[in-house]
Parts: C-alpha cells; structure tokens; sequence
C-alpha cells in the first residue's frame, strides 16, 4: 500500500504525494462575478416531498403542527403601528445557539420517507442533501464582501450532504452580539407574530411568547444543472388567500427592515438586502416577501411586498447590483467542484442511514478569500480531525477575507 501524509504549511494542510512526486495542486475555484455571467442554468422548479415541525423545546415532529397563517392588518392606508419591541426580553424564548443541529432534523424526516421518495429512494444516489440556508449563501457568494461561511459535506451511498460549520470568527461574533442586535433579531420573530395566526380565518395573537425553537419547515426537490437537490428551509407562514394552495407557491416569507429615506438608501437595500431576501425565495419558490419597515422607535410604519420574480428588476439597470444568473451560475460550479472533490464513500459505514457516517476516507478543506475572490480547496486524504462521530467535518469551504488565492491549473467554472 502506497504510504500518503500531510503537510502542514502556513497553516493549511496539503496532500504529500509519495515518492518524490510533487504535492498535488490545491482544488480552487473563483468567485469573480465576471466568470459566471453566462446564460441563466437550468433550475427545476421546486416541489414540495413533505414537511416537519419544531416545538417550543425543539423536538422534531412529523406534521405540519407548527405551520402558521399568513393574516395581515386591513388595508385601509393606515400605518400597522406594530411594536416590535413589545414583549422584549421578558417574553422571549431563543434558540440556544450553543446546540449544533446540523442536517439532524433533515436527515430524520428522510430517513422516515427514504422508500417513498419520488423516483424511488436510488434517486438519491446523485443528489445533494442540504439545507435551504447553505444554498443561500452560495448563491449570494460572488456579492459576498463581508461575512465568511464554512461547509463541511461527507459522501455516503453516492449522496453528497452539505452543513454549515461555524467558523471561529462567527463564534465570537455570536458571543460578543452586541445588545442592539441581539433586540433587531427579537424585532423579525416580534414581526412574524403580529403577521400570522396558528388558524385560517383567525387574527394574530401577538400577546403570547416569542420562542425562535418553534419551526415549520419544508421538504423540497429540485435540479439545478445536472445536480438533483434535496433540501429543507424554514417557512414563515401560508397564504390562505393566494391563487394556488400548493405549497410551495402558497407560501410568504415575512422580512423587516429599517424605513429608507433617501434614494441612496433605497439603492443599498436593492443591491444587498434585496438580493438575500431573493436567493432565499426564489430556491423554494416562494412567490413573495412581506417587508414590514420600522421607524428608529421599533414601531412598523409601513408593509410592501416584494414578488420574487421581480426583485431583480430593482438593480437591472444598476452597473453594481447583482443578476440572478451569476449567483446560480457559481451555485452550479460550486456543486460541480464539491462533486468532483469529494468521490468516496465512506469505506468504514456498514449500515444505509447517512447520519450513521462516522469518517471519510477524503477530506475537502476550502477557504474562499472575497479580494481577489476565489474559495480555494485542498484535499487531503488522512484524516486531519481524527476520528469524529460527525459525519459533516471532512470537506470544509471557508469564506473570509485574508490573502489572495489563485485557482489551481486545469479548474474552470462551471
């Protein structure tokens, strides 16, 4: 058997080639928008596969328990006056964010309706199982100049799963959250519960306790290129009233922002809130977001809803917005690479639940630099981390801003 090692070097690990070959040139792939400004891909328009809940303590549930209903103040050209800081922090009950859940409550509902898959539980074979939010953050990647990510994937039965890792510098982020955004968080859910109802044709009760540990959310495929998708998000509310009472097209996303005043303001919130708030509908389908804006006070002063087919005609004309085929088109390379990365099974896994993975035999370790943009990798194929019951630490795509990273020879986009 061929003898490999690893090799440390700045900090980064690398794969020692045996012999006297030379190591093996770092995977990388750029992030330069210019790179992926070709036609809009393919992308299957999503469907729902099923649902789960989250209670108040954050137990996983089957059902649509926790799905709530879209019922919004009467329009009669008043302001909804709503107080988002009502209740805070006294009736507040968050999440503990010291509890990494990973692909936990994802995994759970698949392993349930593996058989009952459509096209058959081998169809996953080839797909990509993620949450809605990883998405996301790929698809907003290439605008990205500010906050870094980590992924970690591992490969079990051909299927490749993708979680998020928090890095280092988001941890002391989290600690050190500062009073006033620890309140604009509270502000969002406050917003949502004076925006939905726990019944159709009932009004809000926006009385009771805010507690961010109750979830519904949705089970969605979908196809982007040739990458089949199996992935979950959170859904704030149903429309009773919308067109179409098929999910995913019933669905609302409830957003807040701070008032605008000024063009400038309007044209920083098309180019950067604006394409978040779209990267996180249109991969679901969700056909539109209510934004509620709030005055300094807290109090909402006014609701628009934004359709998500049509945010992009706010920067179209705008030399530095964003366009919706760069971010899908890095989405698509991104999988690519990930795909064409991580090629092994875990050889050690004897049984077919993939939460059960215990260590891969490949390691993907990325890190992706926004000046000059590029998420650059290197595989490793020794276990740097040791042996670890989690099955999502050995590929790692880092975002953050340190020195400059040039793609390895031979990697194209796309």
């Amino acid at each position: 058997m061929e003898s490999r090692g690893t090799k440390r070097e700045a900090g980064e690990i690398e794969v020692a080639e045996p012999g006297n070959k030379l190591p093996r040139p770092a995977p990388s792939l750029p992030t330069d928008p210019a790179l992926y400004s070709g036609p809009f891909p393919f992308y299957r328009r999503p469907s729902e596969l099923g649902c789960f809940s989250l209670d108040a303590q954050r137990q996983y549930h089957g059902d649509a328990r926790a799905l709530r209903y879209y019922s919004p103040p009467p329009t009669n050209g008043q302001s909804p006056n709503f107080d988002l800081r009502d209740g805070y922090p006294d009736r507040y009950q968050p999440r503990d964010e010291e509890v990494q859940e990973r692909l936990d409550h994802l995994l759970r509902w698949l392993l349930a309706h593996r058989g009952q898959l459509e096209g058959g539980p081998g169809w996953l074979a080839g797909a990509i199982v993620t949450w809605r939010g990883h998405l996301t953050k790929l698809l907003t990647t290439p605008y990205e100049r500010q906050e870094g990510w980590q992924l970690a994937a591992s490969r079990f039965q051909g299927t490749l799963y993708l979680s998020e890792v928090e890095t280092p510098a988001a941890r002391v982020q989290r600690l050190t959250r500062p009073p006033l955004l620890r309140e604009l968080t509270y502000m969002g859910y406050k917003f949502e519960q004076y925006m939905c109802a726990d019944k159709p044709g009932v009004s809000p009760d926006p009385s009771g306790e805010v507690n961010t540990n109750v979830a519904f959310c949705s089970v969605l495929r979908s196809r982007l290129g040739n990458h089949p998708l199996l992935f979950s998000g959170e859904v704030d509310c149903t429309n009773p009233q919308a067109p179409s009472t098929q999910p995913p097209t019933c669905y609302v996303e409830l957003k807040t922002s701070k008032e605008m005043h000024s063009p400038g303001q309007w044209k920083s919130f098309y180019r950067h809130k604006l394409l978040k708030w779209w990267a996180q509908s249109f991969l679901p389908g969700v056909p539109n977001v209510v934004a509620g804006f709030r005055n300094p006070e807290g109090f909402v002063c006014s609701l628009k809803t934004f359709p998500t087919m049509e945010m992009f005609e706010y920067v179209r004309n705008d030399r530095d917005g964003w366009n919706p085929s760069v971010c899908m088109n890095f989405c698509a390379a991104f999988l690519s690479f990930a795909q064409n990365t991580v090629v092994e099974d875990d050889p050690s896994s004897s049984t077919s639940s993939p939460g059960s993975l215990a260590a891969l035999s490949q390691y993907l370790n990325t890190e992706m630099h926004p000046t000059p943009s590029c998420l650059h990798g290197r595989l490793d194929l020794t276990n740097p981390l040791g042996h670890s019951p989690d099955p999502f630490h050995p590929l790692q795509m880092e975002r953050k801003g340190s020195k400059p990273c040039l793609p390895a020879p031979g990697r194209r986009p796309g």
